[in-house]
């Protein structure tokens, strides 16, 4: 049975490019996360903002692990060095 809490959080915005290259990476490894969609207007992101200390989008907030970052190339290698290649699996799907 799939969680219905998954432990990975993306903070992202409808057809942002650099969003949608975290959710690729994360479709590719078959990992759970919930989406959350900010406000368009970048001076409204007061959520992103007290996570990650900037209101750009993408943003994860993994609490399997503790981390919290943005900037999608650092998300995507985070995301690859945790859960991709040589990473211990956590079961099938």
């Amino acid at each position: 049975m799939p969680s219905s809490n998954p432990s990975i959080t993306l903070y992202r915005l409808q057809a942002c490019p650099f969003c949608e290259r975290v959710v690729r990476t994360l479709d590719d490894l078959g990992l759970d996360y919930r989406s959350r969609f900010v406000e368009p207007m970048h001076s409204d992101r007061n959520v992103v903002k007290r996570l990650t200390g900037k209101r750009t989008v993408p943003a994860i907030v993994d609490e399997n692990t503790g981390v919290t970052m943005s900037e999608s190339a650092a998300i995507v290698e985070y995301i690859q060095s945790t859960y991709g290649d040589g990473a211990q699996a956590g079961g099938d799907d």
